[in-house]
């Protein structure tokens, strides 16, 4: 009997380090890139739909995290050197568990209008895409190059309170690089927000 507790506890070990080093890998190719969300605009898109020629940035964010409402306003930033640089942005809200309230449509419009969002923000329903990139915050960003291979993920950059003392700036200098058809320096960094709350 303890030798099949010991197993046990040695698989579920096994599991609980499978889920943790889930997330898609460095090199690996984005999936459910065709999966289409519904967008606070009324359209559907997916993250091919906005793929630009250099690659494409998704990010997982909500309505309100603390740590989102101090990044967000980089986000319409990030936005534009994506654009210059022809690399697609979409923003996926997968806060399921909060889908009735501070994450409803209704409240995502409502913050997408008062930012001046000028990107998609989209409905990841059921959590789906968060769950196969398992996306851990909000915000959380992966980056992918013209192939659509994973070459970035993690934080937005280092200071997440104070814009004007950023010193690296993880995200942008990765969308350079992969415009410039070179290695990300930086590829991974630890992500900093408020977990996903997905559905139940």
């Amino acid at each position: 009997m303890k030798r099949v507790l010991v197993l046990f506890q040695v698989m579920m070990l096994s599991a609980v380090l499978a889920f943790g080093s889930g997330q898609l890998a460095l090199g690996e190719k984005a999936v459910l890139t065709d999966v289409k969300m519904n967008d606070v605009s009324g359209k559907q898109y997916s993250i091919s739909d906005v793929k630009g020629e250099n690659g494409v940035l998704v990010m997982f964010s909500s309505n309100t995290c603390p740590f989102v409402i101090k990044w967000e306003e980089r986000y319409k930033e990030i936005k534009k050197w994506a654009d210059d640089h022809k690399v697609g942005m979409i923003v996926l809200n997968s806060n399921c568990g909060n889908r009735s309230g501070v994450d409803s449509m209704d409240e995502m419009k409502k913050r997408a209008s008062e930012q001046k969002y000028n990107f998609p923000y989209v409905v990841d329903a059921g959590s789906k895409v968060a769950n196969a990139f398992v996306g851990q915050t909000t915000p959380h960003a992966f980056l992918f190059d013209k192939d659509m291979k994973l070459v970035y993920k993690g934080a937005i950059d280092d200071n997440y309170d104070n814009a004007s003392a950023v010193k690296k700036a993880y995200v942008k200098d990765a969308i350079a690089s992969v415009a410039k058809g070179q290695a990300v320096a930086v590829a991974e960094t630890k992500p900093v927000g408020c977990s996903i709350k997905r559905a139940q």
